[in-house]
This record gives C-alpha cells, sequence and structure tokens, in this order.
C-alpha cells in the first residue's frame, strides 16, 4: 500500500513538472517531408515570412498608406527574383540588375544581359521608394500611380517584369519557357502549392508571385525617416536632431533646390517625367517621347525619389555621372538649353537654364544631406536576399 502512494505521488510529481515546463515548440508552414526538399537547394525559414512594412511615423503622416501584402506569394516571388535558370543561358536573374546592396540598382552605367549583352539605360534602384505598393502601378493605385522603366511604358509590376524577362537584351525568355525551367526543378511544387494552393506553374502566377516581392520592397527606415519621425514640430524645415550641423544645412539646400521635384521627404514625387537639361539637344534616345508620341515629352524621362542614392550610382537614366558631386554640379552650372527643358529648371517659364551658384561648402553640405538617406536595414534585411544555397 505504502508502494502504491509513493509511486502515486512520484506520477503527480512527474506531470506536474510536465506541465510546468515550457517546451520548445517549434511552428512550421511547411510539413518536414516539404521542408527537407526545401532545405536541399533554399535558406527559408520554417516560417514564412511577413512582408507587410512598418512605418515610421513621418510615412504616416505623409499619408502613405501601409499595403497588405501575401507574404506565401512574396516568399515564392522572391526565389524567382533571384533564380537565373529563369534567363535563356542561365547566368541572369532579376537580381542581377539589382542588386541588394547597391539598393536593388547596378553599379554599371547599363546592366548586361544574357549573352553579354548590353542594354540601353542604367537600371533603376528599386529601394528608391517609400513603397513599392503604395506608389507604383495602376492596379494598386490608380491613374496617379508611379509607372515603371524610365520612359514610363509599364503600368504595372506584372507589365514591368514581363517586359524584362522577354526583352532580348535582359532575359530573353518567352513565357512558355519561364513555365519549363520552373517546372524542372523540384522545390517550386511547394512554394507554388503554399502560393496558390496547387503545385500548376502558369505564366501568371510567375509574374504575380514576382511582383508580389517588388511590391513588398520599399526603404523608410534611413536616418532622415528616424529625424523627421522624432522631430516634435511635424515640419520637415526644423533642424533634425539626429542630424549634425552639415546634414541640417545640407537638407535646407535641398529643401530650397531639389525638393519641387523630388518631393520634400522622398515620397511621391511632383512631376511623373521631365528633362533635366542633360544635353542641349535630343539624342538617340526619346525617353517617355518614344512611347507617347508627344513631341513635348520628346527628351523626358522618369523623375525618380531620391532614397539611398548614395548607393546607386552611376547617375542619370544612361549612367553618365559617376558620383553625387557630379550631379550636384550639373543642377549648380551644367543644365543645358533643351527645347523641353522642365520649367523647373529655368529662371522663369521662358528663361536661361537656372543655376544655382552653390558656394562649395553648400554643395558638399547636399551631399552630406543625401548620404542621410540610406537605409542600411534594407541593404542587410534577410527576406530581401538571395535564398538560394
Amino acid at each position: 500500500m505504502q508502494r502504491i502512494a509513493t509511486l502515486s505521488l512520484l506520477v503527480c510529481f512527474y506531470l506536474f513538472t510536465a506541465c510546468n515546463e515550457k517546451p520548445e515548440i517549434i511552428y512550421s508552414d511547411y510539413l518536414p517531408e516539404e521542408k527537407a526538399l526545401l532545405d536541399q537547394y533554399l535558406n527559408l525559414p520554417d516560417d514564412l515570412d511577413v512582408y507587410d512594412p512598418k512605418f515610421l511615423y513621418n510615412m504616416v503622416n505623409a499619408g502613405v498608406v501601409r499595403p497588405r501584402l501575401d507574404r506565401r506569394k512574396a516568399v515564392l516571388g522572391r526565389v524567382l527574383f533571384y533564380d537565373k535558370n529563369l534567363s535563356k543561358d542561365g547566368t541572369i536573374s532579376c537580381a542581377s540588375c539589382h542588386k541588394q546592396e547597391l539598393a536593388f540598382g547596378d553599379n554599371k552605367a547599363v546592366s548586361a544581359g544574357v549573352y553579354g549583352r548590353t542594354g540601353e539605360r542604367n537600371a533603376l534602384p528599386l529601394s528608391a521608394v517609400v513603397s513599392f505598393a503604395s506608389q507604383y502601378g495602376t492596379d494598386n493605385n490608380g491613374t496617379s500611380a508611379l509607372r515603371f522603366f524610365w520612359d514610363n511604358r509599364s503600368e504595372t509590376a506584372v507589365s514591368q517584369i514581363m517586359a524584362s524577362m522577354s526583352n532580348p537584351k535582359e532575359m530573353d525568355m518567352h513565357l512558355d519557357e519561364i513555365v519549363a525551367a520552373v517546372e524542372n526543378q523540384p522545390f517550386y511544387s511547394v512554394l507554388f502549392e503554399k502560393a496558390y494552393g496547387d503545385p500548376q506553374v502558369l505564366p501568371e502566377r510567375v509574374t504575380e508571385a514576382i511582383a508580389s516581392f517588388v511590391n513588398a520592397m520599399g526603404s523608410f527606415q534611413s536616418r532622415f525617416d528616424q529625424g523627421d519621425s522624432d522631430n516634435p514640430s511635424g515640419y520637415v524645415e526644423t533642424n533634425f536632431t539626429n542630424f549634425t550641423a552639415a546634414e541640417n544645412r545640407g537638407k535646407t539646400v535641398y529643401l530650397q533646390n531639389c525638393a519641387t521635384c523630388h518631393s520634400s521627404r522622398m515620397t511621391q514625387t511632383a512631376l511623373h517625367n521631365a528633362n533635366n537639361g542633360l544635353d542641349a539637344e535630343l539624342t538617340g534616345d526619346p525617353g517617355v517621347g518614344g512611347i507617347t508620341g508627344i513631341s513635348s515629352d520628346m527628351g523626358t524621362f522618369k523623375v525618380p525619389t531620391l532614397r539611398n542614392i548614395a548607393l546607386s550610382a552611376p547617375y542619370m537614366h544612361d549612367g553618365r555621372f559617376q558620383t553625387l558631386e557630379q550631379v550636384v554640379e550639373h543642377y549648380n552650372s551644367g543644365i543645358q538649353d533643351h527645347p523641353n527643358l522642365s520649367p523647373a529648371l529655368r529662371t522663369d517659364a521662358y528663361g536661361a537654364p537656372r543655376r544655382l551658384n552653390l558656394t562649395e561648402a553648400q554643395k558638399q553640405d547636399l551631399v552630406t544631406f543625401l548620404y542621410t538617406l540610406t537605409d542600411e536595414s534594407m541593404r542587410t534585411d534577410r527576406r530581401f536576399s538571395n535564398p538560394f544555397k
């Protein structure tokens, strides 16, 4: 009887201990066999990454709408974005011209495509925006949305992706070839199943998934954003407490001379396209005019926002400027009298090109300020990195 009582006490003790322990519980969005397959090829976490942005106060105050993103499609899109098998010679992916450490831009004046073919324009840095999903794409944001490419020819991320994949100077693939390339890799069956409920690979699913990943991109955690968010006045013109004196002076120079076109908080630009006086005459690249056929659009190009500008050299649609100092000097003293030169860059509506006439100190302060637009977190965020082993 005593032995039975002792055993009962021991059982109760172990039960009590077990109930009060906090065993490690590992949650996974994948079945064990699915994760085992993925792990052969990819570095993906057990739990699917969340891509919804968490804006600082300054972007909320500026009215930037926080998008809701499908994380399963974004994870699939991340893998597709980095997959070189989606190009004709197996050497080029979307990430080849949009490198994470360079604000998803390129350090070449003009990027190289399959078989070493040279493109026509500088690769736009994808991290130059607050949020693609909140600002780009007529499907998301209506007719006032920003468009893709230097000539604004694509209205949506999907159409932009299709154009790049099929461009002979980029990836040179037809959609049926892309589908075949995806189907030949065993791990995609798991990712398509998670994103779409079945493993079927369809052209529209491929482009939608990549678009989901691109739409998840954005940059809103720079020192500029932190200073703007912590600023009690709410006015961007007020000195930021996390800035040096030179950075605050540079911000003033920027607001007085650059913000009219590029926006004061680097959100949506006032102009969708403009000629900035790089040349006095129309060169071989007509820009937006080549798409619209409108004479006043000839020689005009997208007006980008400047987030992460210090990471995205060389500059301009043709990559002609290697440094920010050269860019500043162009606006300071080098604007050419092109027939379609933006009125904002003239002394008056029909006057001569403006000359900022900044001092050497002011020019250096402006460059110093532009470095505060760098978002170091986006450069290293694992969610946007190459998932391939």
